[in-house]
């Protein structure tokens, strides 16, 4: 069955990385899970790192790692607002992987609540939750 359409914008500091009509939106924010449909209640949310899912229909879903950042929904249009949105296929894995040892490395070498401890914690769930992007 065919849902109502409402249009999504994803951003990056590099720019756009999408921008159609979906069906529906799943990611996870602070507080949790959230999944958005056509005339969803206006909401503001800060994101986590995880994995978005944009559904074209139930069967066509264009996924991304998504980084920290925000999503705004109002007037019946979404906006992800992020600090990367990588497609799963482009990421390179061996990449992460030596950055999340090194991220882990540093949050071991870091005092106890300072910035750079902060900054290595940070690093760490966001490589992870790319990591467990499925290709």
């Amino acid at each position: 069955m065919a849902r109502t359409t409402f249009p999504v914008e994803v951003l990056t500091p590099e720019g756009q990385v999408f921008s159609e009509e979906i069906e529906m939106l799943s990611t996870r924010t602070a507080v949790g899970s959230i999944g958005v449909l056509a005339h969803h209640e206006p909401v503001l949310a800060m994101l986590e790192p995880s994995e978005l899912r944009l559904y074209r229909s139930e069967s066509d879903v264009v996924r991304f790692a998504q980084a920290e950042g925000y999503l705004q929904f109002s007037e019946n249009r979404a906006l992800v607002l992020v600090e990367e949105a990588i497609a799963p296929q482009a990421l390179d894995r061996g990449a992460y992987q030596t950055r999340l040892a090194e991220a882990r490395a540093s949050a071991e070498r870091a005092a106890e609540d300072s910035e750079e401890k902060a900054r290595a914690l940070r690093d760490i769930k966001r490589y992870e939750a790319f990591l467990a992007v499925e290709p």
